[in-house]
């Protein structure tokens, strides 16, 4: 059962490294010590529901992404992450759009 822990943990520290984060950042971030963020990272422990939840907004993946390594869920938060560096009056276009396809994929 506790297999599931390094491999999340290996994904975990190679996201924090790619959004150029340190392990203090993050554990103060989600009010846990160090040490314990060291060990998330390191296979041995493991994080709270509430802590996912923050830490995958922290490093901008999803909590599927981060317990089961399943990369299709990263893609929809790289889109809405991307909309953060869209001026509002494109945004508004762009969430139209993407509410449309949606529709259309039902």
């Amino acid at each position: 059962m506790d297999d599931y822990k390094q491999g999340m943990g290996q994904r975990i520290k190679q996201q924090r490294k790619a959004v150029k984060l340190t392990q203090e950042k993050i554990a103060e971030e989600l009010n846990i010590s160090v040490k314990h963020f060291s060990e998330v990272e390191r296979g041995i422990a493991g994080l709270s529901v509430e802590n996912l939840i923050k830490l995958s907004d922290i490093l901008g993946v999803s909590i599927d992404y981060m317990v089961k390594g399943e990369a299709d869920c990263n893609r929809w938060y790289s889109v809405i992450n991307a909309l953060d560096n869209v001026p509002p009056e494109k945004e508004i276009l762009i969430r139209n759009l993407l509410a449309t396809g949606i529709e259309l994929a039902k």
